[in-house]
């Protein structure tokens, strides 16, 4: 059974930086693509970074030119790297990946989420 793994959360001051990792493990599975979604208190969870198993990367508009999205396909692990957080960026953030399990099955999974607070 696949499962995603979020590390990285905490506390953090408005304009400083913090990063999040995601690893996904636990069985035969080729990954095909992963991202971030976030969701605020009392808020609806939304998109906020993707990269495709062929590099391409998307990004809201909220956090682009701030938040970097990367990978490490050896290790099946996911980064978001957010730079000049702003207190609307508090959430908890959730890793999410599309994964096709031994050569057949089609996944979509969620990890358990890892809160980010950014606060004076």
């Amino acid at each position: 059974q696949v499962q995603l793994v979020e590390s990285g959360g905490g506390l953090v001051q408005p304009g400083g930086s913090l990063t999040l990792s995601c690893v996904a493990s636990g069985g035969l599975f080729r990954v095909n693509a992963m991202g971030w979604h976030r969701q605020a208190p009392g808020g609806l969870r939304e998109l906020v970074a993707v990269i495709t198993s062929g590099g391409n990367t998307n990004y809201a508009d909220s956090v682009k030119g701030r938040f970097t999205i990367s990978r490490d396909s050896a290790k099946n692990t996911v980064y978001l790297q957010m730079n000049t957080v702003k207190p609307d960026d508090t959430a908890v953030y959730y890793c999410n990946a599309d994964v096709t399990e031994r050569g057949i099955w089609k996944l979509n999974l969620w990890g358990q989420g890892t809160p980010v607070t950014v606060s004076s």
